[in-house]
């Protein structure tokens, strides 16, 4: 299994551990999460070496006297998402806009997939994506946010005039949010087809890279090099190399 398999196999066993009388213990293929310490009954789930100690990691367990751990339950560090969207905290970003200084603009202010990739080490030590690409895929995204589109993927990124959003006269909000628009069409279109739509779940959507190959009929683990293409494509466009 990859990393990714591993840590969310972990968050299963994480959310099974947090239901009342749940143990987990070891058991001849790994370690068994059981409801309840009666080892006659089926365990709900297995998990592997890996998958344990990426639990133990993100989570606090306790020794039980009869043997194995249980959960202990503490408050969420940051505020539960709303029903119905994991992992977006909505809120303010306060973004640079040309000539004008700082704005707040709406935007989610939960970890991203791609911040989330950046922070992500293969077998030798390597991170999955450099900071150069993760850069420009933030770029992107926080154009996303200066159009007025936070939690949005179907949008027309080519309709509606092509607004110049660098020096000049002060753009009101719309006009900066058409340039913003505008500036988010030219950069998918540099991408070109096949690599822009992973762009457009990744970096504007959201969406974790697992979920993207998915909706894309990708092979798996094939994600994050369509995404790596993609991001060095923006690189590119955006003069970052």
């Amino acid at each position: 299994m990859n990393d990714l398999e591993v840590e969310h196999l972990a968050g299963r066993a994480a959310r099974l551990l947090a239901r009342p009388g749940a143990v987990i213990e070891g058991a001849p293929l790994g370690y068994a999460v059981r409801l309840g310490s009666n080892r006659r009954r089926r365990p709900m789930l297995v998990i592997d070496e890996a998958a344990f100690q990426a639990l133990v990691r993100m989570a606090t367990l306790r020794p039980r006297a009869q043997g194995g751990w249980s959960l202990v339950l503490t408050p969420p560090a940051k505020p539960a998402p709303p029903a119905g969207k994991p992992g977006v905290i909505e809120g303010e970003k306060v973004l640079e806009e040309p000539g004008l200084g700082p704005i707040a603009f709406k935007a989610n202010l939960g970890e991203s997939p791609l911040a989330w990739l950046a922070r992500r080490r293969d077998g030798k030590g390597r991170p999955w994506l450099t900071p150069v690409e993760a850069g420009a895929g933030e770029r992107l995204r926080e154009d996303f946010h200066r159009a007025g589109t936070v939690g949005r993927l179907t949008m027309n990124w080519d309709a509606g005039p092509r607004v110049d959003g660098g020096g000049g006269r002060r753009l009101d909000p719309a006009e900066r949010g058409r340039a913003a628009k505008a500036r988010i069409a030219a950069a998918l279109e540099a991408a070109g087809p096949g690599l822009r739509e992973i762009l457009e779940h990744v970096c504007l959507a959201g969406t974790a890279l697992e979920a993207a190959e998915r909706s894309l009929g990708l092979p798996r683990r094939a994600g994050k090099t369509v995404l790596k293409l993609a991001l060095q494509r923006l690189v590119v466009h955006y003069g970052m190399g």
